[in-house]
């Protein structure tokens, strides 16, 4: 099983968002079965959360469920746990990659933008997305596109990754 978490400041907006998106694309590949991905918020500010309304709206408009979700932190334990941490802003990457434990798991943390091909060669420091909670619907819908904008290069990372571990057994 390859491990995604994405992550965001409090939980309830960008990371389960993008939470919800890939998982719905990797169901899509067909790669339920294959990937698991979660998420988490840099603080525990929001712990035992729900989704942000707005946030729930702009899914719910597309058909995508986020009923379930309630917000958690980030665990130190999750450097060993997860293949993939995925940054949603420049802050969460600075903060995963300063806590990292080693350098095995700071090369795990990647910004989710990383992996938009219309962004490609863009430095770290503008791949952020910006935090829609202090805007209204139409930050939202932003952030819905900036992480679909990502989703398909993550599917097609995880299918090259899956495939090199499959030939190096």
């Amino acid at each position: 099983m390859y491990r995604i978490v994405t992550v965001c400041t409090g939980n309830i907006c960008r990371s389960p968002m993008a939470e919800i998106m890939l998982t719905t694309a990797f169901g899509d590949a067909g790669l339920a079965d294959d990937v698991a991905i979660d998420s988490a918020g840099t603080t525990g500010w929001e712990a035992g959360n729900a989704i942000d309304r707005r946030a729930a709206a702009k899914l719910t408009s597309l058909s995508l469920v986020s009923t379930d979700h309630r917000a958690r932190q980030f665990e130190a334990s999750w450097y060993s746990e997860r293949d993939l941490i995925l940054a949603l802003d420049v802050d969460h990457y600075a903060e995963l990659r300063r806590d990292a434990p080693d350098n095995s798991s700071r090369g795990k943390v990647r910004m989710l933008r990383e992996f938009d091909p219309a962004v490609a060669g863009t430095d770290i420091a503008g791949l952020g997305i910006y935090d829609p909670w202090f805007g209204d619907d139409t930050d939202f819908d932003t952030t819905f596109t900036l992480i679909a904008g990502a989703v398909p290069g993550v599917v097609q990372f995880v299918l090259e990754e899956l495939a090199r571990e499959e030939t190096t057994g």
